[in-house]
């Protein structure tokens, strides 16, 4: 049994590592810390896990050694914190952008960031899809971010095929849901102005789309839209390629054909005949579908933003590098209807 623990667990990703970690054969929740709720119960943050899960917060300075070390802290907080939390586990699984981007180019343009620059290379990108041979052997991981996980499965069959390259322009439409902004969001993504509302909040850039292009070698556009929903991440990624639907089947299947957790869902009928997070919510799936006129290729995909997007793709990326089964504690399906 592995020992593991939390950082940062009173978030809404701390709360689903909880509940993911509380099913799981091979692993065991030692500590969960949090500056902010130190020695209060964990169902005080999420009450979803009442009577499950028992045990109180501690406060950060007091976590024990553990074999990983889940840390789910706010964007940037790690980086001023590595060094110290690295050393009490065997395993560092970073689930904030701090360490995804090994360019400090990148990193300032996208983060304004240009602290700790050392750290970056000794993180390998947490996406087992991509990286799978490299996390085997890795003992520091920064997980990837939500939409660039969906925008790169969309993606990568057409970039791994030379279908698509950094010559050619790729649109991403990107949907969200508020709890893509974490628990401690601001006003703006209160109820009462976020009810009925399809935001853009990112235009023409947003810094996930650094992620897109580090791990495919494609230079998207990215546009972000916040939406009424909860949770679930949904993208659109466009090109000028031609091809016919029978090709595109033939290179997504023989990219993902072997993948647990990835889908095709290109159907010619029903309400949901594309990839649509809503039937994803809970689960690590990843729904990946296309469609061409002959000129254009429209590539949809969908995930739920905490699972998938985050602390699913943690424990299937701990699974990786402990040598278990990729998808132990992973198998649940998504709820519908919700």
């Amino acid at each position: 049994m592995h020992s593991v623990g939390i950082l940062g667990g009173s978030g809404f990703v701390g709360g689903e590592l909880l509940r993911l970690l509380h099913l799981h054969p091979a692993a065991t929740v030692r500590a969960v810390a949090s500056g902010s709720r130190a020695g209060k119960a964990v169902s005080s943050a999420h009450p979803h896990l009442r009577s499950i899960v028992d045990e109180r917060f501690i406060d950060p300075a007091e976590l024990p050694e553990v074999d990983v070390l889940f840390s789910a802290l706010p964007h940037g907080n790690s980086q001023e914190m590595v060094e110290t939390y690295a050393s009490r586990c065997g395993v560092l699984i970073d689930l904030a952008g701090d360490f995804r981007l090994a360019d400090g180019a990148l990193m300032e343009r996208h983060y304004g960031w240009r602290r700790h620059t050392e750290h970056r290379g000794a993180f390998t990108y947490g996406l087992p899809e991509l990286n799978r041979s490299a996390l085997r052997g890795a003992d520091r991981i920064a997980v990837a971010g939500c939409m660039a996980t969906a925008a790169i499965l969309a993606l990568r069959p057409l970039a791994i095929a030379g279908l698509a390259d950094d010559t050619i322009p790729i649109n991403v439409d990107a949907r969200t849901g508020s709890s893509g902004s974490g628990a401690g969001s601001t006003p703006a993504d209160g109820h009462a102005l976020r009810a009925g509302a399809m935001r853009v909040f990112a235009p023409l850039r947003h810094r996930h789309q650094a992620e897109i292009q580090q791990s495919t070698g494609l230079d998207p556009r990215m546009t972000v839209t916040s939406t009424a929903a909860v949770r679930g991440v949904q993208v659109v990624a466009r090109a000028d390629i031609g091809i016919d639907v029978a090709d595109l089947w033939r290179i997504y299947r023989g990219t993902y054909e072997n993948e647990p957790f990835i889908r095709l869902v290109a159907q010619r009928s029903g309400a949901f005949r594309y990839p649509d997070p809503k039937v994803l919510l809970g689960s690590n799936y990843c729904d990946v579908g296309f469609e061409t006129d002959g000129t254009t290729v429209a590539v949809v995909a969908a995930l739920d933003n905490l699972v998938k997007g985050a602390a699913g793709n943690a424990v299937q990326c701990m699974n990786v590098r402990l040598g278990l089964p990729e998808t132990t504690g992973l198998h649940g399906a998504g709820l519908h209807p919700v």
